[in-house]
């Protein structure tokens, strides 16, 4: 594929500006036109014979090169700003552009860059969820996105509080990759707190956006962006969400796009837990117990034999106490009063080491402190 130029990112820019051009609609008028000279001296009448394209959405795009002045203007300021970040523009036609975001419906037709993509090859898997987990949803989040790393595994993500952050530090401090794709200009960090975040993600992975430079943060970006979260991915792992949370429509895009879906279960009557368990229960996602079950979706399941390993070397660098409570379970749960009882140990000191050891995922919290090796 060519290499597209600067006046191309203008002309498309340019007709961006028309109101009520989306990105389908823009597509074949640019497939039609990929010249703005030929669109600029083409009649009404011509430009109503692409598919979409009315007459008032044609004289609007008419309309559009009375502007040129102004937005070349504005286009200088964005890249010197974008210089000054570390930040690029891809193009829909580019040849960095992923191909796998480029087959949606509805692709962006400019993405904003910090950081490395990668075209082939890629594995990346999507996980998301509320931006207030529960105990139980922080520690799923993070050991399963731990593991999707250590398998390879490029995980995506919105940047947003709760799940999303949890996903991103969880990859990072893994070693892996991880993508961001963001709801604003990649000039502004939101949420503010997640600075440090964004400057390790970009170390091995990559910042995203379909907004321009000095775009703010507004309500109605982040379910938009949410179809390229998806898009970029080969499925999504929903691992806490209420009924209507950005996590659910990241959901339901994915299977538009023919993506797997994936959905952690949770307690019933837990608010975060209804719209994981609403989705299993209508068949719209596979229900997840570890990360065999996403990693066999997609032909990259691990062997049994790396499992033992792994838990042979966790299980080798326990402490003296950990070790006692981990000796004390088995495959019937046990209340935190018998615990206690049968390793002598105060409640308060067995509830921080069994949390340690659920953390590592080595045994696993029921319902009423009940507790179980994993």
């Amino acid at each position: 594929m060519a290499e597209v130029t600067d006046s191309h990112y203008f002309y498309i820019r340019l007709l961006l500006s028309a109101e009520g051009i989306g990105p389908v609609k823009l597509r074949n008028v640019l497939t039609a036109f990929p010249e703005p000279e030929n669109l600029e001296h083409t009649g009404i009448k011509e430009l109503c014979t692409i598919e979409g394209i009315s007459v008032e959405l044609a004289k609007r795009l008419k309309k559009t090169f009375n502007s040129k002045a102004s937005l070349a203007e504005t286009l200088v300021r964005e890249s010197e700003k974008m210089k000054e970040v570390g930040a690029r523009h891809v193009t829909y036609w580019d040849e960095e552009y992923p191909a796998v975001l480029r087959n949606i419906y509805d692709p962006p037709l400019i993405i904003y860059v910090m950081g490395e993509l990668r075209i082939e090859g890629e594995k990346a898997i999507a996980v998301v969820g509320t931006r207030v987990p529960t105990q139980y949803g922080k520690h799923v989040a993070a050991q399963l996105t731990q593991e999707l790393a250590e398998a390879n595994i490029t995980i995506v993500s919105g940047l947003a509080r709760g799940v999303d952050t949890i996903a991103h530090k969880s990859a990072v401090q893994a070693g892996g990759r991880t993508i961001a794709v963001l709801g604003n200009g990649l000039d502004i960090t939101y949420p503010p707190e997640n600075k440090k975040l964004a400057e390790d993600i970009i170390k091995n992975g990559a910042l995203i956006s379909e907004y321009p430079i000095g775009t703010f943060p507004d309500a109605s970006n982040f379910p938009k962006r949410n179809r390229i979260i998806s898009g970029l991915s080969k499925g999504v792992v929903v691992v806490e969400t209420g009924f209507t949370g950005g996590a659910m429509i990241t959901a339901k895009l994915a299977l538009d796009q023919g993506r797997e879906v994936f959905a952690v279960p949770g307690n019933i009557g837990v608010r975060q837990s209804e719209g994981t368990l609403a989705m299993i229960q209508r068949g719209e996602a596979k229900l997840v117990t570890n990360v065999n079950d996403i990693l066999e979706e997609i032909g990259e399941k691990k062997s049994k034999q790396s499992d033992n390993a792994e838990k042979e070397k966790l299980l080798g660098e326990l402490n003296l106490f950990e070790q006692k409570l981990y000796q004390s379970l088995g495959t019937e749960p046990l209340q935190i009063d018998t615990i206690a009882n049968s390793t002598t140990l105060s409640i308060s000191d067995c509830l921080v080491y069994l949390l340690s050891l659920e953390f590592k995922g080595l045994i696993r919290q029921l319902p009423g402190k009940k507790f179980v090796i994993a």
